[in-house]
Protein backbone atom coordinates (compact mmCIF):
# COMPACT_ATOMS: atom_id res chain seq x y z
CA UNK A 1 0.00 0.00 0.00
CA UNK A 2 1.12 3.76 -0.76
CA UNK A 3 0.93 6.26 1.87
CA UNK A 4 -0.80 9.89 0.92
CA UNK A 5 0.05 12.99 2.15
CA UNK A 6 -2.95 15.49 1.56
CA UNK A 7 -4.72 18.57 3.50
CA UNK A 8 -8.39 17.57 4.78
CA UNK A 9 -10.54 18.92 6.70
CA UNK A 10 -12.15 17.14 9.82
CA UNK A 11 -15.46 18.94 9.89
CA UNK A 12 -17.60 21.81 7.51
CA UNK A 13 -15.79 24.86 6.90
CA UNK A 14 -13.02 24.05 8.54
CA UNK A 15 -9.28 24.22 8.31
CA UNK A 16 -6.78 21.75 6.15
CA UNK A 17 -4.59 20.31 7.81
CA UNK A 18 -1.84 17.73 7.33
CA UNK A 19 -3.63 14.07 6.61
CA UNK A 20 -2.03 10.98 5.56
CA UNK A 21 -4.26 7.87 4.25
CA UNK A 22 -2.86 4.80 2.08
CA UNK A 23 -4.31 3.46 -1.15
CA UNK A 24 -5.74 -0.02 -1.32
CA UNK A 25 -3.75 -2.22 -3.95
CA UNK A 26 -3.80 -0.94 -7.35
CA UNK A 27 -7.04 -1.67 -9.35
CA UNK A 28 -6.68 -3.21 -13.04
CA UNK A 29 -8.30 -0.16 -14.32
CA UNK A 30 -7.09 2.11 -12.32
CA UNK A 31 -3.68 4.70 -12.43
CA UNK A 32 -1.94 6.47 -10.01
CA UNK A 33 -1.34 10.08 -10.47
CA UNK A 34 2.10 12.19 -9.32
CA UNK A 35 0.16 15.88 -8.39
CA UNK A 36 2.10 18.65 -9.67
CA UNK A 37 -0.51 21.04 -9.44
CA UNK A 38 -4.14 21.56 -8.56
CA UNK A 39 -6.36 24.44 -9.17
CA UNK A 40 -8.71 25.77 -6.65
CA UNK A 41 -12.39 25.57 -7.91
CA UNK A 42 -15.41 27.29 -5.87
CA UNK A 43 -16.95 23.59 -6.43
CA UNK A 44 -13.43 22.43 -3.79
CA UNK A 45 -15.23 25.57 -1.52
CA UNK A 46 -18.82 24.63 -1.28
CA UNK A 47 -17.82 20.97 -0.90
CA UNK A 48 -15.46 21.88 1.85
CA UNK A 49 -18.15 23.93 3.28
CA UNK A 50 -20.95 20.95 3.00
CA UNK A 51 -23.28 23.64 1.10
CA UNK A 52 -24.78 19.91 -1.05
CA UNK A 53 -25.00 18.23 1.91
CA UNK A 54 -22.95 15.63 0.07
CA UNK A 55 -19.47 16.34 1.69
CA UNK A 56 -17.97 13.45 3.95
CA UNK A 57 -15.10 14.16 6.09
CA UNK A 58 -12.32 14.16 6.52
CA UNK A 59 -12.24 15.92 3.26
CA UNK A 60 -9.63 16.16 0.92
CA UNK A 61 -10.35 18.83 -1.61
CA UNK A 62 -9.00 19.06 -5.27
CA UNK A 63 -10.33 18.13 -9.06
CA UNK A 64 -8.09 20.55 -11.01
CA UNK A 65 -5.40 18.11 -11.32
CA UNK A 66 -1.97 18.11 -13.10
CA UNK A 67 0.35 15.76 -12.70
CA UNK A 68 2.94 12.87 -13.68
CA UNK A 69 1.03 8.76 -14.08
CA UNK A 70 3.57 6.61 -11.52
CA UNK A 71 1.54 3.80 -11.69
CA UNK A 72 -1.03 1.54 -13.84
CA UNK A 73 -3.36 -1.19 -13.45
CA UNK A 74 -2.65 -4.63 -15.35
CA UNK A 75 -5.24 -3.85 -17.98
CA UNK A 76 -4.68 0.19 -18.53
CA UNK A 77 -3.30 -0.09 -22.28
CA UNK A 78 -3.29 3.46 -22.85
CA UNK A 79 -1.34 4.88 -20.50
CA UNK A 80 2.25 4.10 -18.71
CA UNK A 81 4.80 5.51 -15.86
CA UNK A 82 5.95 8.86 -17.41
CA UNK A 83 2.60 10.16 -19.34
CA UNK A 84 1.18 13.98 -18.34
CA UNK A 85 -2.03 13.48 -17.36
CA UNK A 86 -5.25 15.78 -16.10
CA UNK A 87 -7.84 14.64 -13.59
CA UNK A 88 -11.01 16.91 -13.21
CA UNK A 89 -14.09 16.61 -11.79
CA UNK A 90 -15.07 13.01 -12.33
CA UNK A 91 -12.42 10.21 -11.67
CA UNK A 92 -14.29 6.93 -12.73
CA UNK A 93 -16.99 5.55 -14.48
CA UNK A 94 -19.24 2.20 -15.46
CA UNK A 95 -17.91 2.01 -18.66
CA UNK A 96 -21.19 -0.46 -20.02
CA UNK A 97 -24.00 1.84 -19.56
CA UNK A 98 -25.52 3.51 -23.01
CA UNK A 99 -24.30 6.91 -21.64
CA UNK A 100 -20.68 5.30 -21.51
CA UNK A 101 -21.04 3.58 -24.51
CA UNK A 102 -22.38 6.76 -26.42
CA UNK A 103 -19.70 8.55 -25.42
CA UNK A 104 -21.29 10.88 -22.65
CA UNK A 105 -19.02 9.44 -19.85
CA UNK A 106 -20.01 12.32 -18.10
CA UNK A 107 -23.50 11.54 -17.72
CA UNK A 108 -22.77 8.36 -16.25
CA UNK A 109 -25.92 7.34 -13.64
CA UNK A 110 -23.18 5.90 -11.59
CA UNK A 111 -20.35 8.19 -12.14
CA UNK A 112 -17.97 9.25 -9.07
CA UNK A 113 -17.06 12.83 -8.51
CA UNK A 114 -12.92 12.76 -7.28
CA UNK A 115 -13.68 14.66 -4.42
CA UNK A 116 -17.09 13.09 -3.73
CA UNK A 117 -16.93 9.87 -1.49
CA UNK A 118 -13.24 9.75 -1.41
CA UNK A 119 -10.14 12.27 -1.40
CA UNK A 120 -9.00 14.69 -4.20
CA UNK A 121 -6.13 16.37 -5.11
CA UNK A 122 -5.14 18.50 -2.61
CA UNK A 123 -2.21 15.84 -1.97
CA UNK A 124 1.07 14.47 -3.28
CA UNK A 125 -0.98 11.56 -5.40
CA UNK A 126 -4.68 10.64 -6.54
CA UNK A 127 -6.01 7.93 -8.13
CA UNK A 128 -8.38 7.56 -11.01
CA UNK A 129 -10.32 5.29 -13.62
CA UNK A 130 -7.77 5.42 -16.78
CA UNK A 131 -10.42 6.67 -19.20
CA UNK A 132 -10.65 10.14 -16.41
CA UNK A 133 -6.82 10.54 -17.03
CA UNK A 134 -6.85 12.98 -19.62
CA UNK A 135 -3.68 12.59 -21.88
CA UNK A 136 -2.15 15.92 -21.77
CA UNK A 137 -1.51 17.44 -25.54
CA UNK A 138 2.67 18.13 -25.94
CA UNK A 139 3.15 22.23 -25.72
CA UNK A 140 0.57 22.38 -22.80
CA UNK A 141 1.41 25.10 -20.02
CA UNK A 142 0.90 22.78 -16.88
CA UNK A 143 1.11 25.79 -14.55
CA UNK A 144 -2.01 26.98 -16.06
CA UNK A 145 -3.61 23.70 -17.18
CA UNK A 146 -5.33 22.57 -14.27
CA UNK A 147 -8.29 25.21 -13.89
CA UNK A 148 -9.13 23.92 -17.74
CA UNK A 149 -10.15 20.37 -16.82
CA UNK A 150 -13.29 21.62 -14.26
CA UNK A 151 -14.01 25.15 -15.43
CA UNK A 152 -12.52 25.41 -18.29
CA UNK A 153 -14.50 22.37 -19.47
CA UNK A 154 -17.60 23.46 -18.10
CA UNK A 155 -18.13 26.93 -20.00
CA UNK A 156 -16.64 24.83 -23.69
CA UNK A 157 -19.12 22.14 -23.33
CA UNK A 158 -22.39 24.52 -23.78
CA UNK A 159 -20.64 26.20 -26.69
CA UNK A 160 -20.93 22.84 -28.71
CA UNK A 161 -24.37 21.73 -27.43
CA UNK A 162 -25.78 24.81 -28.02
CA UNK A 163 -24.25 24.77 -31.91
CA UNK A 164 -22.73 28.22 -31.22
CA UNK A 165 -21.48 29.53 -35.08
CA UNK A 166 -18.51 32.09 -35.97
CA UNK A 167 -21.32 34.40 -37.07
CA UNK A 168 -23.30 34.45 -33.14
CA UNK A 169 -23.57 37.38 -31.42
CA UNK A 170 -23.08 35.75 -27.72
CA UNK A 171 -22.94 36.80 -23.84
CA UNK A 172 -21.44 36.09 -21.21
CA UNK A 173 -22.79 36.74 -17.56
CA UNK A 174 -20.23 36.83 -14.81
CA UNK A 175 -17.03 37.09 -15.58
CA UNK A 176 -14.98 35.67 -12.69
CA UNK A 177 -13.16 32.00 -12.63
CA UNK A 178 -15.74 30.50 -15.39
CA UNK A 179 -16.79 33.69 -17.23
CA UNK A 180 -13.39 34.91 -18.21
CA UNK A 181 -12.28 31.58 -19.79
CA UNK A 182 -16.06 31.27 -21.56
CA UNK A 183 -14.58 34.84 -23.20
CA UNK A 184 -11.36 33.23 -24.84
CA UNK A 185 -12.86 30.65 -26.10
CA UNK A 186 -15.94 32.74 -27.26
CA UNK A 187 -13.53 34.87 -28.64
CA UNK A 188 -11.60 32.52 -30.42
CA UNK A 189 -14.34 30.70 -31.73
CA UNK A 190 -15.31 34.26 -33.62
CA UNK A 191 -18.34 34.97 -32.31
CA UNK A 192 -18.91 38.93 -31.45
CA UNK A 193 -19.20 38.53 -27.30
CA UNK A 194 -20.80 40.59 -25.28
CA UNK A 195 -19.93 40.44 -21.44
CA UNK A 196 -22.29 40.86 -18.41
CA UNK A 197 -20.69 42.63 -15.75
CA UNK A 198 -21.01 44.67 -13.02
CA UNK A 199 -17.32 45.82 -11.82
CA UNK A 200 -15.81 48.76 -13.76
CA UNK A 201 -12.58 48.16 -12.39
CA UNK A 202 -12.46 45.20 -14.68
CA UNK A 203 -13.16 46.67 -17.80
CA UNK A 204 -9.64 46.66 -19.43
CA UNK A 205 -9.10 43.05 -18.36
CA UNK A 206 -12.23 41.77 -20.08
CA UNK A 207 -12.18 43.97 -23.28
CA UNK A 208 -8.66 42.13 -23.22
CA UNK A 209 -9.67 38.88 -22.96
CA UNK A 210 -11.82 39.18 -26.16
CA UNK A 211 -15.04 40.93 -25.17
CA UNK A 212 -16.24 43.36 -28.00
CA UNK A 213 -18.92 44.99 -25.67
CA UNK A 214 -19.60 45.34 -21.94
CA UNK A 215 -23.11 45.96 -20.62
CA UNK A 216 -23.25 47.11 -16.66
CA UNK A 217 -25.95 43.71 -16.02
CA UNK A 218 -27.24 46.07 -12.71
CA UNK A 219 -28.55 48.89 -15.06
CA UNK A 220 -31.92 48.39 -16.77
CA UNK A 221 -31.62 50.54 -19.68
CA UNK A 222 -28.19 49.01 -20.71
CA UNK A 223 -29.88 45.26 -20.93
CA UNK A 224 -33.04 46.96 -22.59
CA UNK A 225 -30.54 48.55 -25.07
CA UNK A 226 -29.29 44.72 -26.23
CA UNK A 227 -32.96 43.35 -26.48
CA UNK A 228 -33.87 40.51 -29.15
CA UNK A 229 -29.97 40.75 -30.34
CA UNK A 230 -28.22 37.70 -28.38
CA UNK A 231 -28.06 34.27 -30.17
CA UNK A 232 -26.33 32.73 -26.62
CA UNK A 233 -26.24 34.19 -23.32
CA UNK A 234 -23.98 31.84 -20.86
CA UNK A 235 -24.81 32.28 -17.45
CA UNK A 236 -21.45 31.18 -14.94
CA UNK A 237 -22.66 33.03 -11.66
CA UNK A 238 -24.54 31.54 -8.89
CA UNK A 239 -26.83 33.59 -7.79
CA UNK A 240 -30.49 34.31 -8.63
CA UNK A 241 -30.75 37.45 -11.21
CA UNK A 242 -33.85 38.57 -13.38
CA UNK A 243 -33.45 36.08 -16.01
CA UNK A 244 -36.38 37.46 -17.83
CA UNK A 245 -33.73 40.30 -18.45
CA UNK A 246 -31.83 38.11 -19.85
CA UNK A 247 -34.29 36.18 -21.93
CA UNK A 248 -35.35 39.16 -23.19
CA UNK A 249 -32.10 39.72 -24.62
CA UNK A 250 -31.94 36.78 -26.89
CA UNK A 251 -32.84 37.14 -30.18
CA UNK A 252 -35.91 34.52 -31.68
CA UNK A 253 -34.68 31.01 -31.43
CA UNK A 254 -32.20 32.00 -28.82
CA UNK A 255 -30.16 29.52 -26.17
CA UNK A 256 -30.14 30.60 -22.55
CA UNK A 257 -27.49 28.37 -20.69
CA UNK A 258 -26.87 28.18 -17.28
CA UNK A 259 -23.73 26.28 -15.82
CA UNK A 260 -23.62 28.20 -12.21
CA UNK A 261 -24.46 26.40 -9.69
CA UNK A 262 -27.57 28.23 -8.21
CA UNK A 263 -29.03 27.01 -5.68
CA UNK A 264 -32.76 28.70 -6.21
CA UNK A 265 -35.13 27.51 -8.52
CA UNK A 266 -35.12 29.94 -11.91
CA UNK A 267 -38.47 31.54 -12.56
CA UNK A 268 -39.10 31.37 -15.92
CA UNK A 269 -41.68 33.04 -17.42
CA UNK A 270 -43.21 30.70 -19.93
CA UNK A 271 -44.32 33.56 -22.52
CA UNK A 272 -40.99 34.92 -22.79
CA UNK A 273 -39.88 31.39 -23.95
CA UNK A 274 -42.87 30.82 -26.09
CA UNK A 275 -43.28 33.69 -27.95
CA UNK A 276 -39.38 34.05 -29.38
CA UNK A 277 -38.98 30.20 -29.58
CA UNK A 278 -36.42 30.57 -26.71
CA UNK A 279 -34.48 28.00 -25.07
CA UNK A 280 -33.02 27.22 -21.44
CA UNK A 281 -30.72 24.45 -21.19
CA UNK A 282 -27.68 23.40 -18.70
CA UNK A 283 -24.89 20.81 -18.49
CA UNK A 284 -21.92 19.89 -16.04
CA UNK A 285 -18.66 19.28 -17.16
CA UNK A 286 -17.94 17.20 -20.06
CA UNK A 287 -16.70 13.61 -21.57
CA UNK A 288 -13.04 12.27 -21.25
CA UNK A 289 -12.95 12.95 -25.35
CA UNK A 290 -14.55 16.34 -25.64
CA UNK A 291 -12.07 17.39 -22.93
CA UNK A 292 -8.94 16.48 -24.69
CA UNK A 293 -10.26 17.99 -27.51
CA UNK A 294 -11.11 21.42 -25.72
CA UNK A 295 -7.05 20.84 -24.21
CA UNK A 296 -5.74 20.82 -28.02
CA UNK A 297 -7.99 23.74 -28.81
CA UNK A 298 -6.76 25.73 -25.95
CA UNK A 299 -2.87 24.24 -27.00
CA UNK A 300 -3.79 25.22 -30.50
CA UNK A 301 -5.18 29.49 -29.74
CA UNK A 302 -2.93 29.84 -26.82
CA UNK A 303 -6.08 30.05 -24.13
CA UNK A 304 -5.20 29.92 -20.70
CA UNK A 305 -6.87 31.00 -17.79
CA UNK A 306 -5.59 34.08 -15.71
CA UNK A 307 -4.39 32.25 -12.40
CA UNK A 308 -2.74 33.21 -9.42
CA UNK A 309 -0.07 30.38 -7.49
CA UNK A 310 0.26 29.24 -4.01
CA UNK A 311 2.19 26.65 -2.52
CA UNK A 312 0.79 23.83 -1.30
CA UNK A 313 1.51 24.38 2.08
CA UNK A 314 -0.19 27.78 2.31
CA UNK A 315 -3.72 26.18 1.02
CA UNK A 316 -5.84 28.18 3.55
CA UNK A 317 -4.45 30.97 2.32
CA UNK A 318 -5.46 30.26 -1.14
CA UNK A 319 -9.18 28.92 0.24
CA UNK A 320 -9.73 32.84 1.79
CA UNK A 321 -8.44 34.44 -0.99
CA UNK A 322 -10.81 33.04 -2.86
CA UNK A 323 -13.80 33.08 -0.11
CA UNK A 324 -13.32 36.55 0.36
CA UNK A 325 -13.35 37.00 -4.03
CA UNK A 326 -10.04 38.54 -4.32
CA UNK A 327 -8.62 35.71 -6.88
CA UNK A 328 -8.18 36.79 -10.00
CA UNK A 329 -9.23 34.87 -11.83
CA UNK A 330 -8.68 31.25 -10.90
CA UNK A 331 -6.04 29.72 -8.30
CA UNK A 332 -3.39 27.03 -8.29
CA UNK A 333 -1.59 24.92 -5.45
CA UNK A 334 1.84 23.94 -6.84
CA UNK A 335 2.15 20.30 -5.24
CA UNK A 336 5.47 19.09 -6.55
Amino acid sequence: MKTVKAYASNDAGGKLIPFQYELTELGTDQVDIKVHYCGICHSDLSMLNNEWGMTQYPFVPGHEIVGEVIAVGSDVKNLEPGNLVGLGWNSASCMHCKQCMDGSHHLCDTVEGTIVGRHGGFADTVRSHWSWAIPLPEGIDLKKAGPLLCGGITVFNPILLAGVKATDRVGVIGIGGLGHMALKFLNKWGCEVVAFSSNPDKKEQIMAMGATKIVNSRDPEELESIAGSLDFILNTTNVTLDWNSYLTALAPKGRFHNVGAVLEPLAIPAFSLIMGEKSVAGSPLGSPALTLKMLEFCVRHDIYPMVEEFPLSEVNEAMDHLEQGKARYRIVLKVS
